[in-house]
């Protein structure tokens, strides 16, 4: 299963795991672009038939929805599910809520958070499996401040995505060291950059970086837009490696690069401190029993 699975790096995974025989499930919002990217997995692998399931991944409830039903299918059917890629994520040009959480927090790692422990009974339950959460080299630039799900200070896009890529990479690793020895393996993904709805036209605007930041706008702009003019399908790589790669049977814990290839977490990420902080977080602001 892919989230934000109909276009994008999100569609380019669900192509790649067609073709290694996988029969994928993507989900997303929009049912048009859900029966194209449906069309596009039957035409490379039609013995396995794609599924598109309908749902607003910026709502927890949602989420619970969404995993109710998927636990519900695995179990009637008895078809395993082996593999979640949790490829959902965005940035907010002006700060937003959903839910009456800012929205980075939300969709890059609460419902991510959310997904992945509801359904880690039916993961297991199909074991060998694997978990692969999509990170981004923002995390380097966030605040690694979580005593609350927003940081103090103004709001900048950037930072933001970062902090909340940030707040799911902890977990992530955290997630891996928990999960050593049930037969779910957990990765972390960085495609690096591509041309997508998330890139397109938000990272033109200096106001998504600190005061500080816009100082060297104009390098940064030229980096910005030279890590986001690359295909999805390139970008999708390091995902379609952290799902499917057998040198990786049997380990967990590792980051896949933009290369595919296992690089060093960010030093943060492995923060005892920030993970136990993040955890708190997303108990407080993601219950797994609804209130």
């Amino acid at each position: 299963m892919v989230t934000a699975g109909t276009a994008g790096i999100g569609l380019e995974t669900a192509l790649g795991l067609a073709a290694t025989g996988f029969s994928v499930t993507v989900v997303g919002r929009n049912a048009e672009r859900g029966a194209r990217a449906v069309e596009r997995i039957n035409a490379v692998n039609p013995a396995r038939p794609g599924r598109f399931l309908p749902a607003d991944l910026g709502s927890l409830e949602g989420v619970r929805a969404l995993a109710d039903r998927i636990a519900d299918d695995h179990a009637a059917s008895g078809e395993p599910l082996t593999v979640l890629v949790n490829n959902v994520g965005a940035m907010f040009a002006d700060r937003q809520e959903l839910d009456g959480v800012e929205a980075s927090f939300v969709l890059n790692h609460l419902s991510p958070y959310l997904l992945t422990e509801l359904l880690l009974p039916t993961l297991t339950a199909g074991a060998p499996s694997r978990i692969v959460n999509v990170t981004s080299a923002a995390v380097g630039f966030a605040k690694r401040e979580f005593d609350a799900v927003e940081p103090p200070g103004g709001y900048y896009a950037f930072h933001w995505y970062g902090r909340a890529k940030l707040a799911n990479l902890a977990y992530t690793l955290d997630l891996a060291a928990r999960l050593d020895g049930t037969g779910v393996s957990v990765f972390a993904a960085d495609p690096g950059g591509a041309a997508t709805d998330l890139t397109n036209g938000t990272m033109t605007d200096p106001k998504i970086v600190s005061p500080a930041l816009r100082l060297l706008w104009p390098l940064l702009h030229r980096t910005f837009e030279r890590s986001t003019a690359g295909p999805a399908s390139e970008a999708a790589k390091s995902s379609i490696t952290a799902a499917t790669d057998e040198s990786l049977a049997g380990r967990t814990g590792i980051v896949i690069g933009a290369q595919a290839q296992p690089v060093s977490p960010h030093r943060a990420a492995a923060d005892r401190r920030i993970a136990d902080a993040v955890r708190r977080l997303s108990r407080q602001h993601a219950p797994l029993v609804a209130p």
